[in-house]
């Protein structure tokens, strides 16, 4: 399995051995969140070079408070400052209530804002010269550009039909965050596979990431997950993808359980389509320590059958 773990520790030296740990461990990916380190780009480009093959990628960086030209040049200057391929910048535009209170700034299009920001960034990763006026954004890239010294993937975080078109027709693929095997199977996959056949674009990714503990007692595993993932419960686009796969809060849709159905789980989430999975591991009971180990062993296991 390609699985995948959560990037991210209290300064860039822990960032860099958390990397160098997952990958000796035979992980294949570490996402880190926008918010880690302050902004994740210069330890993840310090963790990749040092190390070899591990994917590092953006689950996700917000595009609303970012040019996409800027965007583009710290992409391509992360790839450039790793020297070697490996960075996965993933894209999302993040919530109405951060962006308006937060940054002040109008949510109104979210769909149309991040289709244009898509066109842009993808094209200038791509090498090409952009003259883009939009509604939402303006660029023009000559020689403001860097080259990209390795390929830079995109992935954009699509939990609406529009934002998973956006997906497919621009993107590499999309990174889901609480979005459940029956979600995956009937709402993300035919719709991203159809929009990239359509656009002429290679079979896209789908990286399925969701909470992930093997505990004996799931009940206590999933009252775990609610007691630390209120702010997701209470964010509208989240409560959206929740409620398409028949769940009303975070802990319905966590993988948890014993070794036996947290592998059964994690195999039924590539069953119906899932490319890579990036379990966020999480502690239960008393002892922390031991119940992230026990996890993490199985994840290791797991990994090594790629």
């Amino acid at each position: 399995m390609r699985i995948g773990l959560t990037g991210g520790a209290s300064s860039t030296d822990k960032i860099v051995q958390q990397a160098r740990q997952a990958e000796a461990d035979g992980f294949t990916s570490l996402w880190y969140a926008s918010t880690v380190a302050g902004d994740p780009l210069v330890a993840l480009a310090t963790a990749g070079r040092a190390t070899s093959s591990i994917e590092l990628g953006t689950a996700v960086l917000q595009t609303y408070p970012c040019h996409p030209l800027l965007q583009a040049n710290r992409a391509a200057a992360v790839a450039e400052a790793m020297g070697r391929r490996g960075f996965t910048l993933g894209l999302g535009p993040s919530h109405e209530s951060l962006v308006r209170d937060v940054y002040g700034l109008s949510y109104d299009r979210p769909g149309s804002n991040t289709e244009e920001y898509l066109r842009i960034v993808t094209a200038l990763l791509r090498g090409d010269d952009v003259d883009f006026h939009g509604r939402d954004w303006t660029t023009r890239s000559a020689g403001r550009m860097a080259p990209c010294a390795y390929p830079v993937p995109v992935l954009l975080s699509a939990m609406s039909p529009r934002m998973v078109r956006v997906a497919g027709r621009y993107a590499d693929g999309t990174v889901l965050w609480m979005a459940s095997a029956t979600v995956i199977d009937t709402r993300i996959a035919p719709a991203l596979h159809a929009a990239a056949e359509s656009a002429g674009r290679p079979v896209p990714r789908i990286v399925a990431g969701l909470p992930v503990a093997v505990h004996d007692d799931p009940d206590e595993a999933r009252a775990a997950v609610a007691a630390t993932a209120t702010a997701y419960a209470g964010m509208p686009n989240y409560q959206r993808i929740l409620e398409a796969g028949g769940a009303t809060n975070p802990a319905d849709v966590a993988i948890v359980g014993s070794e036996a159905s947290v592998r059964a789980q994690l195999q039924n989430l590539l069953d119906v389509g899932a490319t890579d999975i990036w379990a966020a591991v999480f502690a239960v009971g008393a002892n922390r320590k031991d119940s992230v180990r026990r996890t993490t062993d199985l994840l290791r296991e797991l990994a090594a059958t790629n």
